[in-house]
């Protein structure tokens, strides 16, 4: 049996799926966006116990983070751009791009290949996370080549959650794409949305 559970602005639905990919039961509950759990419950509630205890697999949708971003809600978030060109940015205007007005530059980055293109300025990290931590609800670290070598953004990763113990999110871990921008831009949203997830 599988459980499908999808939360959105108004509803949360319940739907249970037996083995044959036949609905066996469904429900719907209204959505308690000061907490998602009454909503869930509810629904859950309407639905047969017998059936839920047969209950293998739990699928979880949600439109909230698509409704936040929509309505520019979020934390506001400190974007790392690690081996980054910021003249190329300037030139072809990809600042709007980047979803946040916090963008920090920081030496390091890696090749296609993989190789490192230029040492970690680690010392600039430091110095960046620490005149933010008190400003931003989440790091986003995006390095040049970071889905070909993540070295520098765990680095920086691990940076953040020493000095600040803040949500932060790598570029890597959220796609293989080498599309520096969208890479950025991905992991800027992302942050900018855990804190509202975590509530």
């Amino acid at each position: 049996m599988l459980l499908g559970i999808d939360t959105g602005g108004t509803y949360t639905d319940a739907v249970l799926i037996g083995e044959d990919g036949e609905i066996v039961a469904e429900s719907k509950a209204l959505t308690t966006p000061h907490n998602l759990a009454e909503g869930i419950e509810e629904a859950l509630a309407s639905l047969p116990g017998e059936l839920l205890a047969q209950v293998r697999l739990v699928g979880l949708s949600t439109t909230l983070a698509t409704n936040a971003i929509v309505e520019g809600k979020g934390a506001p978030v400190c974007l790392i751009l690690i081996g980054y060109d910021r003249e190329l940015i300037e030139r072809y205007d990809f600042w709007s791009e980047l979803v946040t007005p916090d963008v920090v530059f920081i030496r390091g980055g890696h090749t296609l290949e993989g190789r490192e293109k230029e040492p970690l300025d680690l010392e600039a990290a430091r110095k960046a996370v620490l005149e933010r931590r008190d400003k931003v609800g989440a790091f986003a670290i995006s390095g040049y080549f970071g889905v070909r070598n993540p070295a520098h953004e765990l680095q920086v990763k691990e940076l953040v959650q020493e000095l600040t113990g803040l949500p932060s999110t790598c570029g890597h871990e959220l796609t293989a794409q080498l599309d520096s921008i969208r890479r950025a831009t991905t992991v800027a949203l992302n942050a900018r949305l855990i804190p509202i997830l975590q509530e």
